[in-house]
């Protein structure tokens, strides 16, 4: 992946006020604190594209992102954190509406890397997502980022657990770190695949 430029290109809530289509889109969603915008750095080389945050929650509006790159270029989208105890009740409200319309009508949304971390069972919140993801044909890609936090023989027993628990094969799981970039090649195969069936 030879990536040529990265831009941001606006925050939306409503689907009046999402980009105009014409690229292929990979939404990105998770827990607040799984490392998302992080992996989304990693991946396209830049370190403050997407800002990060010590306070969980901080995303609340659906961000879009375009990448110019060899061999394809898409938009990125990052979908806001959920599962954060402390965000505000009214915002909780709109979080589900406004990520169904995003997840169930987006055009150009060809799949979504669904952001797990490898130390943590799956949360209710997790399968939910995933669940939506099924129900809107939305092809999920699942990455468990952290995988630098635990030995071999840790990582094999969380995969295993993790597989169980959402009902994925483990090959089909791609692990990642931030901190050493380990897996990056391995996603970007993952999306691209998904971007070659789509199309």
């Amino acid at each position: 992946m030879h990536i040529h430029q990265t831009t941001f290109i606006k925050s939306a809530v409503n689907a009046a006020d999402y980009p105009p289509v014409d690229l292929p889109e990979i939404a990105f969603a998770g827990r607040s604190n799984v490392g998302k915008s992080s992996l989304i750095n990693v991946l396209v080389e830049r370190k403050g594209l997407v800002r990060t945050s010590s306070t969980p929650g901080r995303t609340q509006l659906i961000n879009f992102f375009q990448m110019t790159a060899t061999p394809f270029s898409l938009n990125l989208v990052d979908l806001p954190g959920y599962g954060y105890a402390k965000v505000p009740l009214d915002v909780k409200r709109q979080w589900g509406p406004m990520m169904e319309r995003y997840l169930a009508g987006r055009e150009s949304l060809r799949g979504v890397v669904l952001i797990l971390d490898i130390r943590r069972i799956p949360s209710d919140e997790d399968l939910q997502m995933l669940n939506w993801l099924r129900s809107y044909n939305r092809r999920p890609i699942v990455v468990l980022t952290k995988c630098d936090k635990l030995t071999k023989n840790q990582r094999a027993k969380q995969i295993a657990l993790i597989s169980q628990r959402v009902g994925i094969g483990k090959e089909e799981l791609t692990l990642f770190s931030a901190l050493s970039k380990e897996g990056r090649d391995n996603v970007w195969q993952a999306i691209q695949a998904v971007l070659e069936e789509a199309s």
